[in-house]
């Protein structure tokens, strides 16, 4: 469950000269997501591999064991803030230049964590869901209602001070009155999640984590929509099986959607930064080598 080997160039093959040969433009199934300019990658691929300040070892972008940036600076990459914590579970045996998991801790640092099992922090199982298909898991239409089970047997305290103040109803002219949770129409819904467990693995590999008794009584979503576009997607597995990035990416779409009840405007389109990029990166040079 886990971008390119970091260990290896990323070199991209250049075209035939055959001017017979035809090849047809690579598929971009990651269109219309609202990204920061990649000029800055495009500028430090062409200056190639460098050292790492911290380990000295050779990297592209950021050093996946350091969790820092290599050749290009925090001011030129996106930041975002993350309604929620995420937490990231990743196996002792997951490669590290094969995840895609070190996208996620460089772009929104003060909300991503990343563990190695068997290290897992402890959990308010009631405030915390892991994503993870299969047996036991529900889609997120049922877990939004999870949520508002939760929300509605303990009144947010926004909530609380306004029937306190005014009485358990509201006068008809009150333009928060319509909106669910105590909430204007501008104002996200309230809801009481706090983090989001993730693991970071090949598939093959998952079952000894999501087996820990420390996670096993957590609340399982499934992205049953979603269909990942990595290239590196193991076979034999179906196409809602998430890269790590894919998955908290799409958990936090389909969170500000569904739970927060806010209109989706990109808002962690640029969690995608690099996986977009290296996506591109990928398949203009299968494109160019005939294999698309």
């Amino acid at each position: 469950m886990s971008c390119l080997d970091q260990d290896k160039p990323l070199y991209l093959k250049q075209p035939s000269s055959d001017s017979s040969i035809t090849h047809k433009p690579a598929v971009q199934p990651l269109h219309g997501l609202k990204l920061a300019s990649h000029a800055v990658l495009e500028k430090a691929q062409q200056c190639g591999r460098l050292k790492c300040a911290k380990c000295g070892r050779s990297r592209m972008f950021f050093c996946y064991t350091c969790y820092s940036l290599v050749g290009v600076s925090q001011q030129e990459i996106p930041s975002i803030k993350l309604p929620v914590k995420i937490d990231i579970i990743k196996h002792p045996n997951e490669t590290d230049g094969k995840s895609t998991a070190i996208h996620a801790k460089i772009l929104a640092p003060d909300d991503v964590n990343i563990y190695t099992y068997p290290c897992i922090p402890d959990f308010e199982t009631d405030q915390v869901v892991l994503v993870f298909p299969g047996p036991g898991s529900v889609p997120m239409q049922d877990l939004v209602q999870h949520l508002r089970d939760s929300l509605d047997c303990e009144p947010s305290p926004k909530r609380a001070k306004t029937e306190e103040t005014q009485g358990p109803t509201h006068d008809a002219h009150d333009p928060g009155s319509a909106a669910p949770d105590g909430a204007t129409a501008s104002e996200p819904r309230a809801c009481p999640l706090k983090r989001v467990v993730v693991i970071d693995s090949t598939w093959n590999q998952t079952n000894k984590i999501v087996t820990d008794e420390r996670l096993r009584g957590l609340p399982r979503v499934e992205l049953k929509s979603r269909k990942t576009c990595f290239w590196r997607h193991q076979k034999g597995k179906p196409e809602s099986y998430l890269a790590t990035i894919e998955a908290i990416y799409f958990f936090l779409k389909d969170y500000h959607e569904q739970c927060l009840a806010q209109e989706y405007s990109g808002e962690y389109d640029n969690l995608l930064f690099f996986y977009a990029y290296l996506h591109t990166l990928v398949n203009s040079a299968k494109t160019a080598a005939g294999r698309d």
